[in-house]
């Protein structure tokens, strides 16, 4: 598949290649993308330094992956979480913030992937960095989408302020600033929308 600055070349994952990403997954997410070589990938993984970039060609290719695996499980994840919640606009709003709540108390103590990922990789040039901001250009479609069906000639403003709530919640979760913020957000929400 070719690269593009919405679609980033992507690998067909053999089992070797899925158990160097599991473990370069644990350890990124862990210790962060720049503290962590493909050494330790290859040893975690139990494969060859040689077999790593057989299957990815580089280590920022091996981040690419581990964002765009991290998002579409999101996405799935997600999903099924909004086909949960059912017609009702509010619903599924408050639903993406439940979602989150349970995806960053069972998958993120540390909070956002893609923000932890773009402290470490803010240049546009990076293969990663697509990942990173498509994703976040994605949840504010999402949430546009939303608020389309709750108020659609307020649509942009309340997206853009869901996603201010969303977001600053996930970077105080990660931070550990104050306790149980991603439900205080999902109380701010529905506070905005009354």
């Amino acid at each position: 598949m070719g690269a593009t600055a919405e679609t980033p070349r992507r690998i067909v994952m053999t089992p070797a290649a899925r158990r160097a990403l599991d473990a370069a997954a644990r350890l990124f997410y862990e210790r962060g993308i720049h503290a962590v070589g493909v050494d330790l990938i290859a040893a975690e993984a139990g494969v060859t330094k040689k077999t790593l970039y057989d299957r990815f060609g580089s280590k920022e290719q091996i981040v690419v992956e581990y964002l765009a695996d991290r998002d579409e499980r999101w996405r799935a994840f997600l999903a099924e979480r909004l086909d949960a919640a059912g017609p009702d606009p509010r619903d599924r709003v408050l639903a993406v913030f439940d979602a989150t709540r349970d995806w960053a108390r069972d998958l993120s103590p540390k909070g956002c992937s893609m923000v932890n990922a773009h402290a470490e990789i803010s240049d546009p040039a990076h293969p990663a960095h697509p990942v990173i901001t498509g994703q976040k250009r994605w949840m504010l479609d999402l949430f546009t989408r939303l608020a389309a069906d709750l108020a659609p000639g307020r649509a942009d403003a309340t997206a853009r302020a869901l996603m201010l709530l969303h977001e600053g919640a996930l970077v105080a979760h990660g931070l550990g600033i104050f306790p149980d913020a991603l439900t205080g957000a999902r109380e701010q929400a529905a506070a905005l929308l009354t």
